[in-house]
């Protein structure tokens, strides 16, 4: 077999690993952390692409499966999917949801995901100063919360069946509400910059165990008011929407006939949600 020049060899290696479904990257930020993208072929020609940020639920293997289902969306759109990887027990404890509420001992999940998206958009020669970010699941926790604390970074949002909600209530503090936001992130709750951002909330409407998502005295993440969004996830979503309507955002919901907690289910309705704030994003 004939040996590779060394130019020809990176130059293969880059359209084997950097584009389209890439190998799986460790953040420079913070090497526990990975990602892995689709990132389409052409960019390497230097077109420019905007930026969907797909977050995995608890179970983690989303995050293939959210790179892979959005490929073709993210071809015929110009849009890089970046999925990042958190995994289970990163601080040697076994526990799966840290990601979930933003933080997790000296992990700021939020403040990585940032970091991320500036180290691939430096990569692959982008302006990813704002990204769309969807997520299912322990994703959906991740994303409305996100969305709260970073309303500026993104050009839309849309949150999947989370177990768990942090609605806009000042009187209560996190993560149940936000009345401690500053103290415990730095940054204050800024509803005008909310209210810019298209939103998008999704669940099946037979999306009905509640298990897995009752918080009980004595659990890690219990306190007061944990479960006064409702049982099930749609009636925990629906509070989130009326809790971000009071705010003054735009909320496009959707409770899928038939549906129960299946994420590839609902990824023709993220896309076409998503289509539409682009075609419109694009227009301006």
């Amino acid at each position: 077999m004939q040996e590779l020049g060394t130019g020809e060899a990176v130059a293969r290696a880059k359209a084997i690993y950097d584009y389209g479904q890439t190998a799986i990257f460790a953040s420079q930020a913070d090497p526990r952390l990975h990602m892995v993208l689709y990132v389409p072929p052409t960019a390497a020609d230097g077109r420019k692409l905007d930026l969907l940020v797909a977050v995995h639920g608890t179970g983690r293997t989303s995050a293939i499966d959210f790179r892979d289902g959005f490929a073709e969306f993210g071809l015929y759109n110009d849009c890089a999917i970046l999925c990042p990887i958190f995994p289970v027990g990163v601080l040697g404890d076994g526990a799966r949801s840290g990601y979930k509420f933003l933080e997790e001992g000296d992990i700021r999940y939020d403040q990585v995901v940032l970091a991320m998206v500036a180290e691939m958009a430096d990569k692959y020669r982008q302006d990813w100063s704002k990204f769309a970010m969807f997520g299912f699941s322990g994703g959906g926790h991740f994303v409305h919360r996100f969305t709260i604390l970073h309303p500026e970074k993104l050009w839309a949002a849309s949150i999947g069946a989370p177990g768990s909600v942090t609605l806009l209530d000042p009187t209560r503090d996190w993560w149940v509400g936000i009345r401690d936001l500053e103290v415990r992130f730095g940054k204050s709750f800024r509803p005008e910059d909310l209210a810019t951002v298209p939103v998008h909330m999704i669940v099946g409407d037979a999306d009905l165990e509640t298990w897995e998502i009752t918080h009980k005295p004595g659990g890690k993440y219990y306190m007061d008011g944990a479960n006064d969004a409702g049982k099930t996830r749609p009636e925990r979503l629906a509070a989130l929407a009326s809790s971000f309507r009071e705010a003054g955002v735009d909320v496009t919901f959707d409770r899928v006939p038939g549906v129960s907690h299946d994420r590839m289910r609902v990824l023709g309705h993220v896309k076409a949600f998503l289509a539409k704030v682009l075609e419109e994003r694009r227009a301006k």
